[in-house]
């Protein structure tokens, strides 16, 4: 569908009452990893908030119906009852929502893995139930403006928003209904200077190591633990720094949203550069020493890759082994952006463009695609589970990419 109507969406249900469920959709979501049941992992503690009847332990697989409306890919399929259910076993303690109705579904098509998705709940005439109206958007132009209101919706993350100035808070600090975990900071815990100016993201990044240090952890687990620490320390500081404004309330909605954006657009930044702040830590952990053996964003006609191995003035050096030369890509979610890596290097210089990624799988086809274009993913191997059976022998390990390195 155009932009303009997804902007009409998002004005029709972007009012107060309102209650949106978003999250990009992986492997095991969709029907990517061709498993028997699929349908998008909910947090249970979401389910229980919605539909309170579901929240029935003693019974086996408690579930519960609902109208649901596919308002981005018009079909027959788009109008339905769909199911949300609780499998309460000992061996399998998740919450899903199911029957879109197959693989015709934008939800289960396996082309939609690594897609931002909306689901937006809305109290029927009768405010007795909710009905579910979902966008499954098409590429990061729809995903930008989404996020545009949400913040970062990362791989294996969710964003809970109701919007409304009354329920700023919920909006802003309510973005995972979680306990605190080991690496969220106290106030005493935070320094002092950061409650006086919000830390940058390399400061919250060496907290995290010192929370975090390499002493026995191979660097995929590293990356990935480091990952979680980041940002929970990241949103401990956030709550730290912003309550007090917003428990004060506020007398004027254009207050309320400069301190909207000023948040979301923190959360933005740190985002942003996350992946690439861990990943020239763990290379210098692991020996490699910036402008010897690697360049970081250094610009070269124009274009500003990731990361260059051993250096610019080696890619620069016609005289040079082009097949000593490197290049790394470092991209949260890739399903439409690595797209962008394409030209970012002389393809006759380096043949191969390696990507780092946290998304949880791509389709079959999305991989073959990224293969013919002569992209290598490198996924940490505590994600390569998430990716479809056949995609995972050819999936390269961030260990994995630093033994080519070395070699």
């Amino acid at each position: 569908m155009a932009v303009a109507d997804l902007t009409d969406w998002i004005d029709m249900f972007g009012r107060e009452g309102v209650v949106w469920y978003a999250k990009r959709l992986a492997a095991n979501d969709t029907l990517a990893t061709k498993a028997n049941q699929a349908g998008p992992y909910i947090a249970k503690e979401f389910l229980f908030e919605m539909f309170p009847e579901m929240n029935r332990p003693e019974e086996k697989n408690p579930d519960t119906v609902f109208e649901f409306h596919l308002d981005s890919h018009i079909s027959e399929l788009s109008h339905r009852q769909i199911r949300a259910v609780w499998y309460n076993q000992k061996t399998r303690n998740e919450s899903r929502f199911t029957r879109f109705g197959g693989i015709e579904s934008a939800v289960l098509n396996p082309e939609s893995t690594g897609t931002l998705t909306i689901f937006a709940f809305v109290r029927n005439s009768s405010d007795t139930q909710w009905i579910c109206h979902c966008w499954v958007c098409d590429d990061e132009v729809q995903s930008d403006l989404f996020e545009e209101r949400l913040g970062p919706v990362e791989p294996g993350e969710y964003v809970i928003w109701r919007p409304g100035m009354a329920a700023i808070q919920g909006d802003l600090f309510s973005k995972q209904i979680k306990p605190h975990g080991s690496c969220w900071l106290t106030p005493d815990q935070i320094p002092d200077d950061w409650l006086i100016k919000f830390p940058t993201g390399r400061e919250i990044v060496k907290k995290t190591i010192e929370l975090r240090p390499a002493t026995a952890t191979n660097v995929d687990t590293r990356l990935l633990r480091r990952r979680d620490c980041e940002y929970e320390i990241f949103k401990s500081v956030e709550q730290e720094f912003y309550l007090d404004q917003i428990k004060s309330g506020f007398d004027k909605m254009d207050d309320f949203v400069s301190l909207a954006n000023t948040v979301l657009q923190s959360r933005k930044s740190r985002s942003g550069k996350s992946l690439e702040y861990h990943t020239i830590e763990i290379l210098r952990e692991e020996g490699f020493e910036q402008d010897r053996d690697f360049a970081w964003n250094v610009e070269i006609h124009g274009k500003r890759p990731d990361f260059l191995f051993p250096s610019k003035d080696a890619y620069l050096d016609d005289t040079f082994p082009a097949g000593s030369l490197t290049m790394l890509a470092a991209k949260t979610t890739c399903k439409d952006r690595w797209r962008q890596i394409r030209n970012e290097v002389d393809r006759d210089r380096i043949p191969t463009l390696h990507l780092l990624t946290l998304q949880e799988g791509v389709s079959e086809n999305q991989f073959s695609e990224m293969e013919e274009e002569g992209v290598q993913l490198v996924v940490p191997e505590g994600l390569h589970n998430k990716y479809p059976k056949n995609v995972r022998p050819r999936l390269a390990s961030f260990e994995t990419f630093l033994t080519h390195l070395r070699h």
